[in-house]
């Protein structure tokens, strides 16, 4: 292979206009059997991020376009197909076990994902590349499309990562993070949280996803070795309740935790004086039997009202009690669950300065006596709370 036979190719990709390139039919088995190479912003700074699979593992780094040249240079000879899609033309490289390339110029079927029409959603993980997480649970193809009945699935990681991408500021990465997924179930987006932070913007993390089925901890352990993941991402079996944890924790997340369960992990988190909290409430039933008002009467006399309401007023006490103890709160529209309706989503980042918290506590106990409501939440920091 002749450097003059890449020297357009390299001068496209010096230039960050290379965006995307798959190599693959290794001429050696000791090669890694696939090679992608995709362009990325990481914090507004152009780069290719470089994934290899080897013996079914995924292997990332992100190469600025002087490295990703050099290691092109290096190791494009070891593969008998290589298809380079930049702005200007596609390339496709063939090479057979004599070391005889033939390259094919085309005009360019790719454009990149910041230039697409308005109307076309801008996707954090975009299709038309494999991601690794995703091709391994089954939501991509080996090609990178998306399967038809998983765009569902597809479109709430996304959501979820758009919400990590907000709340980025609020986390050190110049230190290891530790953050804790309760009730990580199949733990998608547990595994889509790692990728975002590692993969894509190379902090440093420790992830613990906790649940209390067996088996989905004992999957969710397999896939992370598969990926290469062991290290820093660790699945365990257990209950929030009892769950310790010795270390500060930079982020918890607790997605459609059912009615009291929520409140289990919002007072772990508090108490461990989280940086960021994310969680997705499910089954709000605590309140269901509490809640009554006279004035409410034309409402809580519909059962089906009446749970919506008593959900609602269960998220509002919690939001109030998060605001009392310290934290900046937002309620945001998620996307519905597989198995859940429930589409909201309290965000809490911890204040850096306490102040309104005496107004906030009047508001909530106003609140709370006219609904004469008694939440768990509450219970949980009788001691904490103004008296």
């Amino acid at each position: 292979m002749k450097e003059k036979d890449f020297k357009e190719i390299y001068e496209q990709i010096l230039h960050n206009q290379l965006i995307m390139a798959v190599l693959s039919g290794p001429l050696d088995r000791k090669t890694s059997s696939k090679v992608t190479i995709r362009f990325v912003l990481i914090k507004e700074k152009p780069f290719y991020q470089l994934t290899e699979l080897i013996n079914h593992q995924a292997h990332h780094q992100n190469l600025n376009a002087e490295d990703g040249v050099k290691w092109l240079e290096a190791h494009a000879k070891d593969y008998k197909q290589s298809l380079y899609y930049t702005q200007l033309h596609d390339y496709q490289v063939l090479q057979n076990k004599k070391g005889k390339v033939t390259l094919l110029k085309k005009a360019p079927t790719k454009i990149k994902q910041s230039h697409l029409h308005n109307r076309e959603k801008h996707y954090i993980l975009a299709e038309g590349q494999p991601i690794p997480f995703l091709v391994q649970v089954g939501i991509m193809n080996a090609e990178g499309t998306v399967y038809a009945q998983k765009r569902d699935k597809f479109r709430q990681i996304n959501r979820f990562l758009e919400m990590i991408a907000d709340i980025l500021p609020a986390l050190d990465q110049s230190k290891v993070l530790n953050i804790i997924d309760f009730g990580c179930g199949k733990a998608y987006l547990t595994f889509a949280l790692y990728h975002f932070l590692v993969v894509i913007h190379q902090y440093t993390v420790k992830i613990v996803g906790l649940d209390l089925k067996k088996e989905v901890i004992q999957d969710c352990q397999k896939l992370t070795e598969q990926l290469g993941y062991q290290e820093n991402l660790t699945f365990i079996l257990g209950d929030i309740n009892t769950f310790q944890q010795t270390q500060s924790v930079d982020l918890m997340v607790s997605l459609h935790a059912c009615d009291t369960a929520t409140d289990a992990a919002l007072e772990k988190a508090i108490r461990w004086n989280t940086e960021v909290i994310l969680s997705v409430p499910c089954c709000q039933h605590e309140l269901y039997e509490q809640v009554n008002h006279a004035t409410l009467k034309p409402l809580l006399k519909h059962g089906i009202l009446k749970e919506r309401f008593a959900s609602l007023a269960t998220d509002a006490a919690r939001v109030q009690l998060l605001e009392v103890l310290g934290y900046h709160t937002q309620i945001l529209e998620f996307i519905d669950l597989e198995h859940t309706p429930k589409n909201l989503l309290i965000r809490a980042v911890k204040k850096k300065k306490r102040g309104n918290e005496t107004e906030a506590w009047q508001e909530y106990l106003a609140f709370k006596q006219t609904l004469q409501i008694d939440p768990s939440l509450e219970r949980r920091f009788a001691k904490e709370l103004p008296n």
